[in-house]
């Protein structure tokens, strides 16, 4: 009987969710997540606005005189580290109820914010299994030449709470990137550059912060199985959803930026055409 019941819960789940499946959808996801049935998704990618909070200075390349472009974009703005906090909070508490009892979320920041992320989680009741470095092999320069040159970023990997059982976790999957025997939390990765980057029509990169393909490969092989849902609440240029789509997995990009939802609409219909 107890089986039954579950089962019938899972239809009924799967009937709710199937409007938002495989879906860009143009929003807030603060307005989209309770619209969601809970206990539906089975990973998150929640890679949040860094608030940089960075001086409107102009730095030019001493060399070449080129124009150094760093995160000056209105969604990484907030008027106080309170004001960021609450975003960050009410975006993981609309988060949580949509996950399945053992599904994982991976959370994403530089120094300016992951602690911040990080204590959120933990105060909301999640339970941390890693923390990643990931190594940018090709880090921006340190033109001012005043601290250290920033060559690293931090993912957090969750679950729900401390009772979270079987969540996926592909030990072969994650010794595979690297080749070795142990699967290591320091990833070496480049950052998003060449084709793979994407342009507006004057050329410039259309996301200041789009993330490699490399690094949602690893983690979307690492912490899940084919068929199953992937959320981004907060998608960008929606590379979660491309490679996501592009191992056999289902996808739900939330994104409020109308000219980043665009750009991943135009992706998903080349990664559809190309695995048919």
């Amino acid at each position: 009987m107890t089986t039954e019941l579950k089962s019938a819960d899972s239809e009924i789940i799967e009937a709710k969710l199937t409007p938002f499946l495989d879906k860009v959808i143009l929003g807030d996801c603060l307005e989209i997540l309770p619209q969601m049935p809970p206990n539906s998704i089975d990973m998150v990618f929640f890679d949040p606005p860094y608030f940089l909070q960075l001086p409107p200075k102009r730095l030019i390349r001493w060399e070449v005189h080129t124009l150094v472009e760093g995160v000056n974009d209105e969604w990484d703005k907030f008027s106080s580290f309170e004001e960021y906090d609450t975003f960050l909070w009410r975006c993981l508490e609309a988060i949580r109820p949509v996950m399945k009892p053992n599904a994982t979320i991976w959370a994403i920041g530089t120094y300016h914010n992951i602690f911040r992320v990080g204590t959120i989680l933990q105060n909301l009741g999640f339970w941390i299994l890693n923390d990643v470095i990931w190594v940018k092999t090709n880090p921006m320069p340190n033109w001012l030449n005043v601290r250290l040159t920033n060559a690293t970023e931090t993912l957090i990997w969750a679950v729900k709470d401390k009772k979270a059982k079987n969540y996926t976790f592909n030990p072969e999957a994650a010794r595979s990137f690297d080749n070795k025997k142990i699967a290591l939390n320091t990833w070496r990765i480049s950052l998003c550059t060449g084709k793979e980057r994407l342009k507006d029509e004057t050329g410039k990169k259309l996301h200041s912060t789009q993330k490699p393909e490399k690094l949602l490969e690893r983690i979307i092989s690492i912490s899940t199985k084919e068929g199953d849902v992937i959320l981004d609440p907060v998608a960008g240029t929606g590379t979660t959803g491309y490679i996501a789509k592009k191992l056999g997995r289902h996808f739900i990009m939330i994104e409020k930026n109308e000219g980043y939802v665009e750009a991943m609409e135009r992706r998903m219909l080349a990664v559809q055409s190309s695995v048919g």
